[in-house]
């Protein structure tokens, strides 16, 4: 764990639980000095706000900033009868902002959040989302679907043996797994709070259903592209190259096809930069959203 980050159990005393139409939601907000613009970090599957912990000790007090953990994620309520789709997801992130009283927010995303941003910008096009966005940053998500590479844990659980690999799945089988998508080795301090999040209330037999993500991102590619593609906001692309599941091609793609959008590579970390090394990602975010 990065020095003087938050434990899980830390994170979760700054925290509060939110009562909202769709469930009961972790919600986490850092005030700052001035009333500059918050921050809202959307995290990734199969983990929690909390990957976000080491950056937000290294963002400081400059800007506020909010987290949550998705519905069947982290600290938040794990229904098992919701349905874990992408739209719901936006639908949770939009009560929250609300719910706050935020006018306007700046946009991060890693992994599934990427999907999920990318929802609340196809909502802005339209005039649907309840709230403004002034700046978007993607990070090591998969939005190009097929030109990304699945892990085996997530072949397994999109297939009809889903059920029974999350049952078995443990800590042991979890932290392998996660390993090999890091670029730099991570603490085990990292991967035991990691996997006690994704463990409370039996979290992971959840999974072969909030997987189901990884299709509605081709179902819904030309609504979530095209979004992409008509962007009118300042645009990071920020991008661990040593990502074996969401590759380079993937940052190149949204380079290309989001309207003046900066590439920025992290050249030696993998699929959790903000875990791998959150002084570096906090550095980018800070000159980007201050000149966003």
């Amino acid at each position: 764990m990065y020095p003087g980050t938050m434990s899980p159990e830390e994170w979760r005393a700054r925290g509060e639980m939110l009562s909202l139409p769709d469930g009961r939601v972790f919600v986490l907000q850092m005030a700052a000095a001035s009333q500059a613009v918050p921050v809202l970090l959307l995290h990734g599957f199969p983990t929690s706000s909390w990957d976000f912990a080491a950056v937000a000790r290294a963002l400081g007090e400059a800007r506020p900033l909010i987290f949550l953990d998705f519905l069947g994620f982290g600290f938040s309520e794990k229904p098992r009868d919701m349905g874990y789709s992408l739209f719901e997801q936006a639908d949770v992130v939009c009560q929250v902002v609300r719910h706050l009283g935020h006018p306007r927010v700046h946009l991060v995303a890693h992994d599934m959040g990427t999907s999920v941003a990318t929802e609340l910008l196809a909502r802005r096009e339209r005039r649907l989302l309840p709230f403004e966005v002034s700046s978007l940053t993607l990070m090591n998500g998969s939005v190009h679907i097929e030109l990304a590479s699945l892990s085996i844990g997530q072949h397994l659980l999109r297939s009809p043996l889903g059920p029974v690999f999350a049952r078995i799945n443990n800590r042991r089988t979890f932290k392998v797994q996660m390993r090999r998508i890091f670029g730099t080795p991570p603490s085990e301090s990292d991967l035991d709070g990691m996997w006690d999040l994704v463990a409370r209330e039996d979290g992971a037999v959840n999974f072969p259903k909030i997987i189901e993500y990884t299709r509605e991102r081709s179902r819904f590619r030309r609504r979530w592209i095209g979004a992409l593609e008509r962007l009118d906001l300042p645009a990071l692309v920020a991008w661990g190259r040593r990502d074996p599941i969401a590759v380079a091609a993937i940052a190149e793609a949204l380079a290309r096809e989001i309207p003046g959008a900066e590439l920025v590579w992290w050249d030696d970390l993998g699929h959790y930069p903000q875990v791998e090394a959150p002084e570096r990602v906090a550095s980018v975010l800070r000159e980007f959203v201050a000149r966003a």
